[in-house]
C-alpha cells in the first residue's frame, strides 16, 4: 500500500531566501515601529528601491534600459514600474501614510485650536468634546482610540500626562528616547555594508571577502558581563589595528595614482534576549497601567 509522502518545495533555494530575508526584516519592522514608519510606507519605499535596483541591474545586463525587463523582474505592473522610474526620490512629507502619532503631534503644534495663547501646544484634558486631546485624536489619528494614542505617545516620551486627567506634548517628533538620526543612520549603513559584504560572497569567484562569527548558544548569563567586556576589550584592539594597517596602506595610495575605494572592516557583539518559559522576551517591568474615567461635563 503505497504512503503519502510530505510534498517537496518546487524551490528549495527561493524558499531558504524567505526565511533568510524574514531574519533580515524583523529587526528592521522593529526599527520601523520605534521611528514611527508605517507599514505603508515601509511597502512604498520597497517598491521603489525594487524598481531603481532592478532597472540599474537590467541596464548591465542588457546595455539599455528596459521597463518590461524591470516589470519582469519585479513582478509589478509596467505602468507602476514607469511611474516611479519617471518620479524622483519623494521627500519625506510628501510620503503617503504618515504615521497617526505624527499627525496627531504635528496638528498639536500647528492647529491654533490646540495652541495656547503664547503659541505653544496647549495643556489639554484628555477627555472632551471640543478643545481636548480626545477630540485632537478623533480629528487626526484616522480613527485610532484616544487610550491607544495616549498610550503610544506616553511609552515614547512624546506626551506627559499630569494630574487632573490632563496631558502636555512633550515633543513633536514621536521617536523612542534614545534613538538619534546619527544612531540611525549608522544602523543603515553598518547592517548595509555587512549585507553587501554576504551577498558579494555569494558570487565570488576569487578570493571571498572576510567573515567570520564566534557563537555559542549555552553561555551562562552569570558570565555574561565579563564576556562582553573582554570582547570590546578585543574588539576595540583589533579595531586600531585595523585602523593603522588602512592608514598606512592610505598614505602608499598618496605616492601613487590609483583607482580608489572603501575599505573597512566592523567588529560587533550580539546577545538574545532573555525568553520565558512561553518562548517570548521577558518584558521589562514598566508600572501597572492607569485606569481614566471620562468625567460628565
Amino acid at each position: 500500500m503505497p504512503t503519502t509522502q510530505e510534498p517537496r518545495s518546487q524551490d528549495p533555494l527561493k524558499e531558504t531566501t524567505v526565511f533568510a530575508l524574514t531574519r533580515v526584516i524583523d529587526p528592521l519592522i522593529d526599527l520601523m515601529f520605534d521611528a514611527g514608519i508605517t507599514v505603508r510606507e515601509f511597502s512604498r519605499l520597497v517598491r521603489e528601491r525594487a524598481v531603481r535596483t532592478a532597472a540599474v541591474r537590467v541596464a548591465k545586463e542588457c546595455g539599455r534600459s528596459s521597463k518590461s525587463r524591470v516589470a519582469i523582474v519585479t513582478g509589478l505592473p509596467r505602468s507602476e514600474v514607469a511611474r516611479i522610474l519617471k518620479a524622483d526620490d519623494l521627500s519625506s512629507e510628501k510620503r503617503l501614510g504618515q504615521h497617526p502619532a505624527r499627525k496627531v503631534l504635528a496638528a498639536w503644534y500647528d492647529n491654533p485650536r490646540f495652541l495656547s495663547v503664547d503659541g505653544d501646544p496647549a495643556v489639554l484634558p484628555i477627555f472632551g468634546r471640543r478643545r481636548s486631546f480626545e477630540r485632537l485624536v478623533a480629528m487626526y489619528s484616522g480613527g485610532i482610540p484616544v487610550r491607544a494614542m495616549l498610550d503610544q505617545l506616553t511609552q515614547i516620551n512624546a506626551v506627559e500626562v499630569l494630574s487632573g486627567q490632563r496631558v502636555k506634548a512633550g515633543g513633536r517628533v514621536p521617536i523612542f528616547t534614545g534613538l538619534t538620526s546619527n544612531a540611525i543612520a549608522i544602523i543603515g549603513e553598518r547592517a548595509g555594508d555587512l549585507l553587501e559584504t554576504l551577498k558579494s560572497n555569494l558570487r565570488a569567484t576569487a578570493t571571498p571577502l572576510f567573515e567570520g562569527t564566534a557563537l555559542v548558544s549555552d553561555v551562562d548569563l552569570g558570565a555574561v558581563p565579563l564576556v562582553r567586556r573582554e570582547i570590546a576589550k578585543q574588539g576595540a584592539a583589533f579595531v586600531e589595528a585595523a585602523n593603522s594597517l588602512l592608514a598606512r596602506s592610505r598614505a602608499k595610495q598618496k605616492r601613487a595614482k590609483s583607482p580608489k575605494c572603501r575599505v573597512g572592516v566592523t567588529v560587533y557583539y550580539f546577545q538574545d534576549e532573555i525568553a520565558s518559559d512561553a518562548g517570548f522576551p521577558i518584558p521589562a517591568s514598566g508600572g501597572r497601567r492607569k485606569n481614566l474615567q471620562r468625567q460628565r461635563s
